[in-house]
């Protein structure tokens, strides 16, 4: 019996380890080939705050991730999951965090 997986990241996070926001903003951009201030730019950001996002020392609001989300052409609900994830985690919840669209 096969059940669905409730996380976008699953099987990158059981390869790689924990995924956080910054962390998969940085893969895109590498992947991408951009150097931070060309993606920030495209991001509607400052360097410092893409620089800090990609570092955990900031972690965008679920608004701030949708923004991101839809400049990159993706679906906004898994950034706005790691965005969630990440915030309660600095905070010292070692939550998983499952949102769907209602």
């Amino acid at each position: 019996m096969t059940t669905k997986s409730h996380s976008y990241f699953e099987k990158l996070e059981k390869k790689y380890g924990r995924l956080t926001f910054g962390l998969m903003l940085k893969s895109w951009r590498e992947s991408e080939e951009f150097g931070q201030a060309e993606f920030s730019k495209r991001l509607g950001i400052s360097p410092q705050n893409l620089n800090d996002i990609e570092k955990g020392r900031r972690i965008p609001s679920p608004t701030r991730a949708s923004k991101i989300a839809k400049k990159l052409g993706i679906p906004a609900l898994p950034l706005i999951q790691l965005a969630i994830r990440d915030t309660l985690y600095k905070e010292g919840f070692e939550f998983d965090v499952f949102l769907k669209a209602s």
